[in-house]
């Protein structure tokens, strides 16, 4: 798969191309060293890797060359990465995996529990997408679903409604949460004071579900933002970091 996009990205030139590549803020140096294999198996003249946290950051306009503190929620389709930046690198930092794929996940296990009845996940995304919520919505609202009735093996049509969701979606969140609570009690108390004043960013598809904003914000006391174009900001801050590859730690340049 990287050999196709390089090919298409860069067709047939005569130099190999450098390449940067975003990880989660825990692998280990096994899975460093499998992810560059892997890069210059497929290609590249030189591999480069950045963290997701801190690519993010970047993406979302964030200085993190600056001695202050920020704090980073990424919440992508497989990983959260949450982080504390400072200097150009992660202070503090912690992946789970629980993200956009477990909130689909935890919704599929819902209707089957509740309902007895069984959906695909793109149904079950559509159903975060259009109603899904982890903090109470002041107008309950409802969306029709198609699954398959497990007493009798046909297609069954069924209404959820938003407060079913906020049910189905409340435990994944929590530990999206937990995460953070974790993050924040390791921070150095300089660096929590620049948070506490600055805020948290938000960013990554998952940040999107309705409420996780407003829930996190209530569970730590702290101004919670979405940064803007929340999902292309991993890869926008990894094409930031490859322009100015000076900028970046030598230790993360491999």
């Amino acid at each position: 798969m990287l050999k196709y996009f390089i090919n298409k990205i860069c067709g047939r030139t005569i130099f190999s191309p450098r390449i940067m590549i975003c990880i989660p803020s825990q692998v280990t140096e096994v899975e460093k060293k499998a992810v560059i294999d892997a890069a210059a198996q497929a290609g590249a003249r030189k591999v480069y890797l950045i963290e997701e946290p801190i690519a993010a950051a970047i993406g979302a306009g964030i200085d993190i060359s600056k001695p202050c503190g920020n704090m980073i929620v990424d919440i992508g389709g497989g990983t959260t990465d949450v982080a504390v930046i400072s200097l150009g690198g992660s202070v503090v930092s912690t992946s789970l995996k629980v993200a956009g794929d477990k909130f689909d996940e935890a919704v599929v296990k819902y209707i089957k529990r509740k309902h007895n009845v069984i959906i695909g996940e793109r149904t079950a995304e559509d159903l975060k997408i259009n109603i899904g919520c982890v903090y109470p919505k002041i107008q309950d609202v409802e969306m029709d679903i198609r699954g398959r009735d497990l007493t009798s093996g046909l297609p069954k049509t069924i209404t959820i409604h938003s407060s079913e969701m906020l049910e189905a979606l409340m435990e994944p969140a929590l530990q999206v949460v937990d995460a953070v609570h974790s993050v924040l009690e390791r921070t150095p108390p300089e660096l929590t004071a620049d948070i506490s004043e600055k805020g948290i960013y938000m960013t990554g598809g998952g940040s999107l579900v309705d409420g996780l904003d407003k829930l996190l914000q209530e569970k730590t006391g702290i101004n919670v933002m979405i940064a803007n174009d929340t999902v292309s900001c991993v890869a926008l801050g990894t094409g930031k970091a490859l322009e100015n590859l000076d900028a970046l730690d030598n230790r993360k340049k491999r």
